[in-house]
């Protein structure tokens, strides 16, 4: 009875310090893992939403991923306005409409990359993500000698990855902070609505439109008036960011370091 006695405690002995070891590793486990959460937060690559500045200034940018039916309508509104904007070219585009390429150009707007194909990114490795930045670059410099130096991802959909890649390749990533949604064709007015009065339209905001859509060309000379009716000056994203010197906070907005 006595040895029946002793090996019960043994065993009990051993359950509880097998439970103390699995508590304990579990318990490590999770002090890693927060720590490895906050570092990954703390590191996270995050591309320009919006600018902190003084001046009433917006930029303007257009997503060029299909088709050139309104093209020339946007062309002439801009210059109508005397306004210049940001235009971020597929590479799959430019390798169709060429001559398309050389007129933005000419014109005197921003070219800036929307990747090499229209494609999920973060789906992509490193290598990959390298030669869709770089594939379209080079589509873009052979047919207008212009160097590239902006991009924004396709579907707007990033993470540390693709932004390392593009800043590797001398990219600085760029988003958006007030969105026309034209390209879900909701109709003028409410694309009007939804860029004059949109929260986020203030001074340092960076607007977005995409091309070859059903009302874009239909509402961008009433939204380019009464932008300027608010007092904004209207230009490219590089007339608006910061070029050295700068931080870009948690959410998304370039500033001033220090």
């Amino acid at each position: 009875m006595k040895e029946i006695w002793m090996k019960s405690n043994m065993i009990g002995l051993a359950a509880i310090t097998l439970s103390l070891i699995i508590m304990c590793a579990m318990a490590f486990w999770q002090i890693v893992h927060g720590k490895s959460q906050a570092v990954s937060a703390a590191e996270r690559q995050i591309p320009i939403y919006c600018v902190e500045t003084v001046e009433n200034r917006v930029a303007l940018s257009f997503d060029v991923a299909t088709g050139t039916d309104d093209l020339q309508q946007l062309l002439d509104i801009l210059k109508k306005h005397q306004v210049k904007a940001t235009f971020f070219l597929v590479g799959s585009w430019v390798r169709k409409w060429p001559e398309a390429v050389q007129q933005i150009y000419n014109e005197g707007h921003e070219l800036a990359s929307h990747a090499n194909h229209h494609v999920d990114m973060t789906t992509l490795n490193y290598t990959d993500c390298i030669q869709e930045v770089r594939g379209v670059e080079q589509e873009v410099y052979k047919l207008t000698g212009y160097t590239m130096n902006l991009f924004r991802p396709p579907y707007g959909a990033y993470n540390n990855q693709v932004i390392q890649a593009a800043r590797d390749c001398g990219y600085e990533g760029v988003q958006w902070s007030v969105d026309s949604l034209d390209w879900k064709e909701y109709g003028v007015e409410d694309m009007l609505r939804r860029v004059l009065e949109h929260e986020k339209l203030e001074k340092g905001a960076i607007l977005l439109f995409h091309n070859n859509t059903k009302y874009t060309a239909q509402a961008l000379d009433a939204i380019l008036t009464g932008l300027s009716a608010k007092g904004y000056a209207l230009g490219t994203v590089s007339d608006l960011i910061l070029k050295e010197n700068y931080i870009i906070d948690s959410q998304g907005c370039q500033r001033p370091a220090g």
